[in-house]
């Protein structure tokens, strides 16, 4: 486990102290990392096809189990279950499943109804993470990792992997030539949308001017790794109050500023797919493979629209 530091402003940003700390272990596939109240943090088990809860004594709860896909006809192993998680004006938990092929909302008394499975008629291939904007639009990724043969699966419905927003119960394609759209985040004052590209071939960060419609143009690389020494793809990602880019990339978790200068690199021992702030939003919880970990900051993490640490 490493922090490395790149630029001196990264100093600002994590402790010279800060050290990364395994907080939970044993898992199959970590993702979505969502703090909720009572000060607890949900996350996903994408292989397992479980939510769980861990809470600060260090106590790990199954929530739901099936997590992310109810039937029986995908084969175990794969990327079937729940993904990425924000939280609804309501409180409820919004959560991607990969495998029922849907956003959900889930209750504190975990009822789980679909919010949204279908595009012009046509099923959605595996919703992977999602974010709302301030007046209520939601935004999410959709690539085909949950069809056992993703781009080539004869169930896949939609012939791209699509960003869609949410609005009024329709969603509408604003993204379409991503082979491989992912992690999904805004920057502060919401007129950026980045969206990270989860392609082995093209492993980049995207970034988008966002209009008050909900349209994105001028849409460019923010960040290449294709040609990075390690492995790992760049996943999920958010952003701090300062606007700067928290994102799970090759084996690490790179930090950028706004303008696409990487600051530092934090390493857990595992490759990270997903990150977010807890506790007092001073607290950035990293979700690697089998593991749970989490490191101090400095900054304050942008919480989602509709929760508050």
């Amino acid at each position: 486990m490493s922090i490395i530091r790149i630029d001196p402003s990264f100093d600002a940003l994590v402790p010279s102290d800060a050290r990364i700390e395994k907080v939970a272990g044993g898992f199959t596939f970590t993702e979505g990392p969502l703090w909720r109240p009572p000060g607890v943090l949900w996350f996903s088990d994408v292989v397992g096809n479980v939510v769980r809860r861990w809470s600060p004594d260090g106590t790990v709860t199954e929530l739901l189990r099936p997590g992310g896909y109810d039937g029986n006809s995908l084969p175990a192993g794969g990327f079937i279950g729940p993904n990425g998680m924000t939280t609804a004006a309501n409180g409820d938990v919004l959560l991607c499943q990969h495998g029922n092929r849907r956003i959900v909302r889930v209750t504190d008394d975990l009822r789980v109804t679909t919010l949204v499975d279908s595009f012009d008629g046509k099923r959605l291939n595996a919703p992977n993470d999602l974010v709302y904007r301030s007046d209520g639009t939601l935004f999410f990724t959709d690539p085909p990792y949950g069809l056992p043969r993703q781009d080539d699966d004869p169930e896949k419905d939609i012939p791209f992997n699509g960003v869609f927003k949410l609005s009024n119960g329709k969603a509408e394609v604003i993204i379409k030539d991503l082979t491989r759209p992912n992690g999904i985040a805004f920057s502060p004052d919401e007129k950026t949308l980045y969206v990270s590209n989860s392609d082995d071939k093209r492993r980049i960060w995207m970034r988008y001017d966002m209009a008050a419609s909900g349209s994105v143009s001028n849409g460019r690389v923010f960040f290449d790794t294709t040609a990075h020494e390690d492995g790992g793809l760049p996943d999920g990602l958010k952003i701090d109050v300062l606007g700067n880019l928290w994102a799970t990339g090759p084996s690490a978790v790179f930090v950028f500023s706004p303008d696409g200068k990487h600051l530092g690199t934090i390493k857990p021992p595992e490759d990270p797919a997903n990150c977010g702030w807890g506790d007092d939003g001073k607290t950035l919880y990293i979700t690697a493979e089998t593991g749970l970990y989490r490191v101090k900051t400095s900054v304050m993490g942008q919480a989602p629209v509709y929760s508050r640490f």
